[in-house]
C-alpha cells in the first residue's frame, strides 16, 4: 500500500511541475491578419483618343452675292448635295468621375464633292425669262472642339453617353464652277469659276454613342455627331474670258450627320496590388 501511495505522490508532483513550467512560458501571438486592399476607384485620369468616320453633309443654299437691279425672280428652286467625306480626328481629355469627362479634339474632314442646280424664272427689262445654273465644287474643313460628356451607366462593359461641344471650323471651298443657260431673249450660255477660299466660323456639335470597355486601359466608341460648321465662301468669280466679277458664292448653314469609330487610351491605369497572405492552420 505504501508503494502505491508513493507512486501516486510522485505522479502528482510531476504533473504540478509540468503545469508550472508551462505557465512560465510566453503565450505565442496569433498570426497577423491581412485585410485585402480596397479596390482602386474606377474613375479619374487623363486619356488620349483617336477617331475615324464619315460625314453626311448639306447646306441650306448656295447664294450669289450680286443682286441684279433690273431682274426679278418670280420662282426659284435649288437642289444640292455633298458626297460623303472622310473624318480623321485626335484628341486628349480627362475623366473627372464615373459619369463626367471632357476632351479637346481636332478633326480633318476630307474633300466632299458638291453638286447643285438652280431652276428659276423671272423678268428682266420687262421681259420674262427662265434659266438653269449648275454648280460644282469640293469642300473640306478643319474642326476644333471642346467637348463635355455624361456617361449614363455601365451594363456588361457597355456605357451609353451623350455630349456637346463648341469650337471653330475652317471651311475651305475649292474647284468651284458655275455653268448656266437662260432664254432672254434667246438662249445664252454662261461659265464662271472661282479660286479656293477658306473661312473661319463658330462651330458646335451634339454627340451620342456607346462605349465598350475592353480592359482598364482601352475603350472603344461608336458615336454619332450632329455638327454645325457655319458657312463657306468661294473666291472672287471670273467669267470665261478671265474677267473678274467682284462677287462670290456663299454656302449657307453647312451641317453634317457624322458616324465615327473611336478609341480611348487611359493613361492612368489602376495600380497593381499584392494578394492578401493566406495562412494554413
Amino acid at each position: 500500500m505504501r508503494s502505491v501511495k508513493s507512486l501516486l505522490a510522485a505522479g502528482a508532483a510531476s504533473l504540478i511541475s509540468s503545469m508550472a513550467f508551462a505557465a512560465d512560458m510566453p503565450i505565442a501571438a496569433p498570426p497577423p491578419m491581412y485585410a485585402p486592399p480596397a479596390p482602386p476607384a474606377d474613375f479619374g485620369g487623363w486619356y488620349l483618343r483617336g477617331d475615324i468616320g464619315f460625314s453626311n453633309q448639306k447646306t441650306k443654299d448656295v447664294h450669289y452675292t450680286r443682286e441684279s437691279a433690273y431682274s426679278q425672280l418670280t420662282s426659284f428652286n435649288q437642289q444640292s448635295s455633298f458626297d460623303t467625306g472622310g473624318i480623321y480626328g485626335i484628341g486628349a481629355g480627362y475623366r473627372f468621375n464615373s459619369w463626367f469627362r471632357a476632351d479637346v479634339t481636332g478633326q480633318y474632314r476630307g474633300n466632299a464633292n458638291f453638286k447643285a442646280t438652280d431652276r428659276f424664272t423671272g423678268t428682266a427689262g420687262g421681259l420674262p425669262y427662265s434659266g438653269i445654273d449648275n454648280y460644282s465644287a469640293s469642300k473640306s474643313e478643319w474642326l476644333f472642339l471642346t467637348n463635355a460628356y455624361v456617361d449614363l451607366g455601365t451594363w456588361w462593359c457597355i456605357t451609353p453617353f451623350v455630349g456637346a461641344g463648341v469650337g471653330a471650323a475652317r471651311v475651305s471651298i475649292a474647284n468651284f464652277s458655275d455653268t448656266g443657260i437662260n432664254n432672254l431673249p434667246f438662249s445664252t450660255a454662261s461659265f464662271a469659276t472661282a479660286p479656293t477660299s477658306s473661312k473661319w466660323n463658330f462651330a458646335w456639335a451634339a454627340h451620342a454613342g456607346l462605349a465598350y470597355k475592353v480592359n482598364p486601359n482601352l475603350v472603344l466608341e461608336l458615336a454619332y455627331s450632329y455638327v454645325n460648321l457655319g458657312e463657306g465662301q468661294t473666291g472672287v468669280l471670273s467669267d470665261y474670258t478671265g474677267a473678274t466679277t467682284n462677287n462670290v458664292f456663299k454656302f449657307k448653314d453647312i451641317t453634317s450627320h457624322d458616324v465615327k469609330l473611336g478609341v480611348r487610351w487611359n493613361l492612368d491605369s489602376p495600380p497593381a496590388y499584392m494578394p492578401p497572405l493566406v495562412t494554413k492552420g
